[in-house]
């Protein structure tokens, strides 16, 4: 009976290890799901603020959280040197849940409807289906670093409201 009970008992550990493990590798799996790096600038104040020697020509991914809704910020370093920010979800498909950009080599492919996008058209293409560009307005640009207020994330959410990645 001693046997049973401890066999029991390390079936029992092993499943749970298997299931921490598995959620651990789920996690990490979500944090890349898009392809590029994926880093964290969200500060305490809730603002977003983009260290600009981070940002490269491969687009990187900031998740933000806002009143429960979870949103994400792509930044590019263009061919011409500047640094360009969008919402990672799609002019037209963001209703859809699925309009979101995933890279592959150097494009950003919609999953919703698969329209290819260039780091050179990030925040300058309007209309169609394009990363929702957040164009200087929005942002406060020093020589070091790009922010984006709280306040703008919370206006915005609405955009992420079906969001699934």
């Amino acid at each position: 009976m001693k046997k049973k009970k401890r066999l029991f008992l390390v079936l029992g550990a092993v499943v749970v290890a298997g299931a921490a493990a598995a959620a651990v590798l789920l996690g990490r799996a979500r944090s890349s799901a898009v392809g590029g790096p994926v880093k964290s600038a969200q500060q305490a104040s809730g603002d977003l603020v983009i260290q600009k020697s981070e940002v490269s020509s491969t687009p990187s991914f900031y998740p933000y959280e806002a009143d429960g809704t979870k949103m994400e910020v792509l930044a590019v370093r263009a061919p011409d040197g500047s640094v360009r920010t969008a919402f990672n979800t799609c002019q037209v498909c963001y209703s859809s849940g699925r309009g979101y950009y995933r890279l592959d080599g150097d494009t950003l492919v919609c999953q919703n409807c698969g329209n290819r996008f260039t780091a050179d058209q990030v925040e300058r293409q309007r209309g169609g289906c394009n990363p929702v560009g957040i164009t200087r307005e929005y942002k406060a640009e020093t020589d070091g670093t790009i922010t984006m207020k709280k306040d703008f994330f919370e206006q915005t959410r609405q955009i992420f409201a079906n969001w699934k990645s």
